[in-house]
């Protein structure tokens, strides 16, 4: 159990205007994340965001105290740190209450921000495009609402009515929470659109079918960057936390000739806030549409096994409750890709891969090929084989079976050209119905 971890040696030189952040991580049992990892977690999310982190320390946590989450001790432990460093933030890697919030800024003398605000913070700098900053507004209001009890004195006042209507009127937190409330109204309904819009795109797709392939995984896992190995594409990947959030999908061509449809999802984290889980439902839905799930592991982080763990919560979260976004069958449809190979040495000394884990490096594209045949071999394994006999003249109908199928064998006469294809199941009633 750790008491306390300082980072002397590895204190970067403070960025121009950023604020320096104590990070406090309540070591609590109940977590199964190696303690040193969830803390360099954690900084990497405040760094991403230009806090530079002068102390970070991890606490032992026993029991959750109502009133501060920490000690008394850890509370003044912490604020000898943020007085002799001078900060300005800090950030407690934990959820905490709007109470325990407001009594650890009274005790601190300054602000303090917890996981959830982190990553909404994250989220908002990161968000690109509509869809994306109205997801995010939408989790930051669910958020602010139940932290009005924060406020200052002016929430405390009262507006008084006006004439034979007077009386103590609205507090200025009731007409906050109101405001917001109607805000989150119209988001949802906004959002709700997006769906709406998403699912005619997804239909559009069916209606000239291509297989889609989702990439899910933890945060930082290389999504990015194998997104754009497979597709060509200038997808932006950097190596921090939440480089990109907002959905982008490309076309790629397998080993077959089959065309299939690439999409590059949110990354996860644990303690992945609800507020975002239920406002990213729109993105997370190209997921559930998807024929084949990719999960990205970064096999070369110490953590990985937690981050697998994390991962999978979140998705069995989506398909269980009373609206699920995922069909119970997602497992079978799901193979996991261990990046990140090179960092030890080459996919050969991966542990723990076979048909359903496929080691790659997105970096270096050893690996690719094996898993682009993988691909094929999945999509082939729900098709059927056909013979076709096709009049020459019916070039229209031939060019479809090449463009949607697999051919497998051709054999020209006079009179007709025979074709072995291997189709989907969709594709084959939508050819013969023609």
């Amino acid at each position: 159990m750790l008491a306390a971890v300082l980072l002397p040696h590895e204190r970067p030189a403070r960025l121009p205007g950023a604020e320096a952040g104590v990070l406090a991580f309540p070591d609590q049992r109940s977590v199964s994340r190696a303690a040193e990892a969830r803390l360099a977690e954690a900084v990497g999310l405040a760094a991403s965001i230009g806090l530079t982190i002068v102390h970070s320390a991890a606490f032992p946590l026993r029991t959750r105290r109502p009133s501060t989450l920490l000690g008394e001790g850890q509370v003044e432990a912490a604020k000898l740190a943020i007085e002799e460093n001078k900060v300005g933030v800090v950030v407690v890697d934990a959820a905490l209450t709007p109470v325990q919030q407001r009594n650890l800024e009274r005790a601190w003398g300054c602000k303090v921000i917890d996981r959830t605000g982190l990553i909404l913070e994250i989220f908002g700098e990161r968000a690109r495009t509509r869809e994306g900053s109205l997801q995010v507004e939408l989790a930051h209001l669910e958020y602010q609402r139940t932290r009005l009890v924060r406020s200052w004195t002016h929430l405390e006042r009262q507006r008084g009515g006006f004439g034979f209507l007077g009386g103590p009127g609205e507090s200025q937190i009731e007409i906050d929470r109101r405001l917001i409330g109607e805000r989150i109204v119209k988001l949802k309904k906004e959002l709700e659109q997006v769906r709406r819009t998403r699912g005619l795109h997804r239909a559009a797709r069916t209606r000239v079918p291509f297989p889609v392939v989702a990439l899910v995984g933890y945060t930082n896992a290389g999504k990015s960057t194998l997104f754009n190995a497979l597709t060509g594409a200038g997808v932006y990947a950097q190596d921090q936390l939440f480089a990109t959030l907002d959905p982008t999908m490309r076309a790629i061509r397998l080993p077959s000739g089959r065309t299939v449809i690439l999409s590059d999802t949110v990354g996860f984290i644990s303690d992945l806030p609800t507020q975002l889980i239920e406002a990213f439902r729109a993105t997370l839905e190209e997921v559930a549409a998807a024929d084949i799930i990719l999960h990205v592991r970064d096999v070369a982080h110490p953590d990985t096994s937690s981050q697998r763990s994390d991962v999978l919560g979140v998705l069995h979260e989506m398909a269980s409750g009373e609206n699920p976004t995922l069909d119970e069958h997602w497992m079978g449809r799901t193979i996991e890709v261990l990046n990140k190979a090179d960092l030890l040495g080459g996919i050969a000394d991966v542990p723990g891969t076979d048909a359903s884990a496929i080691a790659v490096s997105a970096l270096t594209g050893e690996g690719l090929d094996i898993l682009r045949a993988a691909l094929d071999a999945r999509l082939a394994a729900n098709m059927v084989t056909l013979d076709y006999a096709l009049p020459p003249s019916d070039g229209a109908r031939i060019a479809w079976l090449y463009q949607h199928g697999e051919v497998l064998a051709r054999e020209d006469a006079d009179d007709c050209i025979r074709l072995t294809v291997r189709l989907s199941p969709a594709d084959r009633a939508r050819f013969e119905q023609a």
